[in-house]
């Protein structure tokens, strides 16, 4: 298999969480889908992450993606096989993904292309509002558990993971620790977990 992403992306690292959590071998492919349009050969929607399967058939979205590679193998899966527990993390990927989204159409509205004065600060405001409407949501889903779906490490942790590493990546200002103390534990664990330490978008 190749994975095709970016290293910034929180989609792709949610990915490669994933895949390195089932301890799945894959070849990983560096994309720039800002700087080229060779990923419309794999993805017509020109989006990363982009799995690609031994015999070219191309999987995208992250969500699939995860859904997918969680039926790879045994070792430790991450994603519940029916019912409400199931809802509940893919919910949690859900709103953890929807932060995500948020989020990038705020930095593009404030970075992309010489639009100067047309940029809008109300479109930024209102992308970060449903940011912290979301950390809120997931401050009080998280409670006192020590993971989002109960003592057990899932899917729903490696989303919230992403979605807060992406919000420290990009929005180095927003103090979101001080005001969710238990999401600042949560990512605090999850930080030392080999997987997000591999993937941890650069610093530079």
């Amino acid at each position: 298999m190749k994975l095709i992403g970016s290293l910034t992306s929180p989609y792709v690292r949610k990915v490669r969480i994933m895949m390195a959590e089932k301890k799945l071998d894959y070849q990983w492919l560096l994309e720039d889908v800002w700087g080229n349009d060779a990923i419309l050969a794999s993805n017509p929607l020109g989006k990363v992450p982009c799995l690609v399967m031994e015999g070219g058939e191309a999987v995208f979205d992250s969500r699939v993606i995860v859904e997918y590679v969680d039926t790879l193998s045994p070792v430790g899966k991450l994603i519940p096989g029916t019912g409400r527990e199931r809802v509940e993390v893919r919910t949690w990927e859900a709103l953890a993904d929807g932060v995500c989204d948020a989020l990038v159409l705020a930095r593009l509205e404030q970075t992309w292309g010489p639009r100067g004065e047309a940029r809008s600060p109300a479109w930024v405001d209102r992308q970060m509002s449903r940011v912290q409407a979301a950390l809120q949501a997931m401050s009080q889903g998280l409670g006192d558990k020590p993971y989002c779906h109960g003592t057990h490490f899932s899917l729903a942790d490696v989303a919230t993971g992403c979605a807060l590493g992406y919000l420290d990546f990009r929005f180095q200002d927003i103090d979101w620790r001080s005001d969710h103390p238990n999401l600042k534990r949560l990512a605090d664990k999850l930080a030392t977990r080999q997987s997000f330490i591999d993937t941890a978008p650069p610093t530079a």
